[in-house]
């Protein structure tokens, strides 16, 4: 084999993986997933292009068939990827979020969005008798949490649209159901560089997120949960700590 082929080869290669990449990435934005003929407009290949690359992502666990249709969504190896950067993530930050809990006396929480849904990475528990605590590992929706709505409204609208079910369902009797006022609390949110949620998502329980960008540009949200009785009154105290934290860490992945 002559240079000229080892190069063209070494292009093809590279091609593969690029456009591989664009699919996981089109199936990231869409958690219900997505057939293949959907998938191939998304990222502008023929058909039995996608299918041969889907088909190999298949075997290696990277895509999965989708329950809901015949289509394909990101599979159980994505997870397990996503899982070594949420180590690496937890133990970076978590200095910045001891420093965070220190400074308010509340617990403070790690999330990232993870299939349609916000998962918990890492949580700093402050020592009150009254708590707001919820396990790394669990996933709450995105549409009545803070650290939910602050993933949100850090995303291209069109990603948010695809990410929020037609019906968003009700929680408390604070939950927002209707998916215009929810996108109009999102543009706040954007403006403001913070996120609420007030008992929303359980009853007694607020919050104040805020988003933070690690030096991949991955988005994370850092989160303050705590009882109603200490939030409302409080909100100001809250959300200056929470600002300036999120503000520390983004120079520090900069």
């Amino acid at each position: 084999m002559n240079d000229n082929d080892q190069n063209q080869n070494k292009a093809s290669s590279i091609q593969v993986i690029t456009r591989a990449a664009k699919i996981l990435r089109t199936l990231r934005e869409h958690p219900k997933g997505l057939s293949l003929t959907q998938i191939s407009k998304e990222v502008d290949l023929a058909r039995s292009t996608v299918q041969r690359i889907v088909a190999a992502l298949e075997q290696e666990n990277l895509v999965t068939a989708a329950s809901a249709n015949s289509g394909f969504r990101l599979g159980p190896e994505i997870a397990k990827l996503a899982g070594a950067v949420h180590s690496d993530l937890r133990e970076e930050l978590r200095p910045f979020l001891i420093q965070l809990s220190n400074m308010i006396n509340e617990t403070v929480d790690l999330s990232v969005l993870d299939n349609g849904k916000v998962l918990f990475v890492d949580q700093i528990i402050a020592a009150h008798p009254l708590q707001a605590t919820s396990q790394p590992g669990a996933s709450f929706p995105l549409h009545c949490t803070a650290n939910g709505k602050a993933i949100l409204a850090s995303l291209p609208i069109t990603e948010v649209e695809n990410l929020l079910p037609s019906q968003l369902k009700q929680y408390t009797d604070k939950t927002i159901t209707n998916r215009d006022e929810l996108l109009k609390e999102l543009e706040t949110v954007r403006k403001e560089g913070v996120a609420f949620s007030r008992e929303e998502h359980i009853e007694g329980i607020c919050a104040a997120g805020a988003v933070v960008l690690d030096r991949f540009g991955n988005r994370s949200a850092v989160s303050i949960p705590l009882p109603s009785t200490r939030f409302y009154g409080n909100e100001e105290k809250l959300v200056t700590a929470l600002i300036k934290t999120c503000q520390t860490i983004n120079r520090h992945f900069a």
